[in-house]
């Protein structure tokens, strides 16, 4: 077993100014380097061109299926038999409510083990609920489509969740995957015989040959995202350990670069963790975790596909075992391979789970596990993040039902809250302005003194004096810029992860959660003119005219960043900077230009005489 991984919180350096730098060119310093960091992570804001959508795979009698007479694709995790599963005509679709009843099969030793049991021809089966459509093959006993009914991609079509691109090198859904011994018989290419519940919502699997039975059962709920899953291996008399796959990705395909998105993700009891394993952590191979986990399986941004063991919430953090995945192979609509994450839990040899295939709604995940509630990562901002989410959805479901108009709202209200401090900040800016003939005049005494020089000392006690006399704090033309810093990641966060503002759509924007469909996007334009207006209107502590270039130049940076952020992000910004516009007209013409006060501080030889 590899040892686990646990990921580590980043570390920042904070690194000093040297040299002689004035407290214009600091200010200037932060804004330059928070730009720095913005361009550095505009991965985070997919600063490609987004990817084509993805070609939507049909789900009905029409669903593309492999060549009647060809063998089914190998998987590099099945065994070596499974190539050789012996084709059959592929007989047409069945809903699984057409079906007669059966009993479910049971996966338990019984006192004598069928000789053969298995199909004549490959047939599938349609299971759909209030919320999902799941399409099964009796080829390996496993799911071919999974269909979430009140979610759509890129294309409009309902969203599938299963990347059928990746089948001929993983395998589908919930394959086998036998330990410690290799069967003289291929389960993830037999032909199991199926047999679907009356009531439409459930279906077993089984297959035996060679003194080997496999089977599986499935039952779905009417009116929610959870099912049971089972499954049996016997050599015999003898339980056989193995574990059920989901390889080759999983989620949303209308997600740009969505490879980095994906993750095996499992709660560990043990710990109070929740561990996440990028196709990454598997580069040099299979990684295998086993303990007291409360779920495990594999999620992308929006959506999740967890395994909870047992058959209740009073069976969860059983033992069992987990394995991760690097699938290098195409993702649904795409011909470049990339590396995919891939799951398989289980390790015994009769596995019970409760299944949630679903969306990643706090209210749903709490509703099926509590523990599931993680996996809606808000971040390092959190503490913001959360609250922000809770008021939007509070401002939208009450009152406003946009979450366009609830961000602006909420913005509004965030620039309420905090302008005490921006209007101490603004003056401030503004009695620095009228103080720069004084700066001037103390810096042309001081000319070419170095830091050195014991009179660099005197040059800013007078500096500071001045400030100190007028009012003045240096560092206060800072608080805007700091004050929005945390809002800025605690609302890219909340709108990349909260499944909500998927899709959601204000005015002529469709997607609140990605940047604008148009060639020339409006928002991030309207962003940069009101930034620069913003500035024109705002004093500027310095004349220096390098400092007013940068100042000028800054707004283009943050476009071209903002040019492929969440729209939802860009509103929240442009708002802001709408409502900066007009408290900076407010203060001036309303703050009165106070007489200043001149300080000559002496020279320690000046006052020994």
């Amino acid at each position: 077993m590899a040892d686990e991984i646990t990921p580590q919180s980043p570390k920042t350096n904070g690194n000093k100014p040297s040299g002689e730098i004035s407290i214009e060119r600091r200010m200037l310093l932060a804004l330059v380097l928070m730009g720095a960091v913005l361009i550095g992570s505009q991965y985070l804001f997919k600063a490609f061109s987004p990817a084509e959508a993805p070609k939507q795979p049909a789900t009905e009698s029409g669903a593309t299926t492999p060549p009647a007479d060809a063998p089914p694709p190998a998987s590099p995790v099945a065994d070596a038999s499974d190539a050789a599963a012996p084709p059959a005509p592929v007989a047409s679709d069945t809903k699984a409510s057409d079906s007669k009843t059966a009993a479910p099969a049971a996966l338990a030793p019984a006192a004598s083990t069928p000789s053969v049991v298995k199909a004549d021809a490959e047939q599938r089966f349609t299971i759909e609920t209030k919320t999902s459509k799941i399409v099964f093959s009796n080829r390996g006993a496993v799911v071919e489509h999974w269909i979430l009914k009140g979610y759509h991609g890129a294309d409009g079509h309902p969203l599938e969740l299963v990347n059928q691109a990746s089948f001929a090198k993983t395998g589908k859904p919930f394959a086998l995957q036998i330990q410690g011994q290799k069967p003289p018989v291929a389960p993830n290419g037999a032909l199991y015989v199926a047999k679907a519940g009356a009531d439409g919502k459930s279906i077993d699997f089984e297959y035996a040959e060679n003194g080997w039975v496999f089977r599986k059962h499935f039952t779905f709920t009417e009116d929610g995202f959870v099912a049971q899953v089972s499954s049996g291996v016997l050599n015999g008399q003898t339980p056989v350990p193995h574990l059920l796959m989901w390889r080759g990705g999983f989620g949303d395909p209308s997600v740009d670069k969505r490879y980095d998105f994906q993750h095996a993700a499992f709660y560990d009891r043990s710990s109070g963790k929740l561990q996440l394993k990028s196709a990454s952590d598997a580069k040099d191979g299979t990684v295998s975790f086993t303990g007291a986990f409360t779920f495990a399986g594999i999620e992308d941004k929006y959506f999740a596909a967890m395994f909870l063991p047992g058959m209740s919430n009073s069976d969860a953090g059983a033992s069992f075992e987990t394995n991760v995945y690097s699938d290098s192979v195409p993702y649904n609509g795409d011909t470049e391979e990339q590396n995919y994450v891939g799951v398989a839990v289980g390790g015994s040899g009769q596995n019970d789970f409760r299944l949630f295939v679903g969306p990643k709604n706090r209210h749903i995940l709490k509703s099926v596990n509590p523990k599931l509630d993680g996996l809606v990562d808000f971040g390092w901002f959190f503490f913001i993040a959360e609250p922000l989410f809770i008021a939007l959805n509070w401002l939208t479901a009450n009152y406003l039902h946009n979450f366009g108009w609830s961000i602006i709202v909420l913005t509004i209200a965030i620039n309420f809250v905090t302008l005490p401090l921006k209007l101490t900040s603004m003056k401030s800016m503004k009695k620095m302005q009228r103080l720069q003939p004084e700066i001037q005049a103390i810096n042309d005494r001081y000319k070419g003194v170095s830091m050195r020089d014991p009179r660099a000392q005197q040059k800013n006690q007078e500096v500071m004096a001045l400030y100190q006399k007028n009012g003045v704090n240096p560092a206060a033309g800072c608080v805007p810029m700091i004050l929005q810093i945390p809002f800025f990641f605690a609302f890219y966060q909340m709108l990349s992860v909260a499944i909500e503002l998927r899709g959601a759509s204000w005015l002529w924007v469709h997607d609140l959660s990605r940047p604008e469909t148009f060639a020339i996007r409006v928002l991030p334009l309207a962003m940069v003119v009101s930034q620069i207006f913003m500035q024109r209107l705002t004093p500027t502590p310095s004349s220096d005219p390098t400092q007013k270039m940068m100042m000028t130049t800054m707004p283009l940076v943050f476009g071209v960043i903002f040019w492929w952020a969440s729209s939802g992000l860009v509103l929240y910004w442009l708002t802001s900077n709408l409502i900066g516009i007009v408290q900076q007209l407010f203060i001036n013409k309303f703050t009165e230009n106070s007489a200043l006060v001149p300080v000559v501080v002496e020279s320690k030889s000046k006052r020994r005489k």
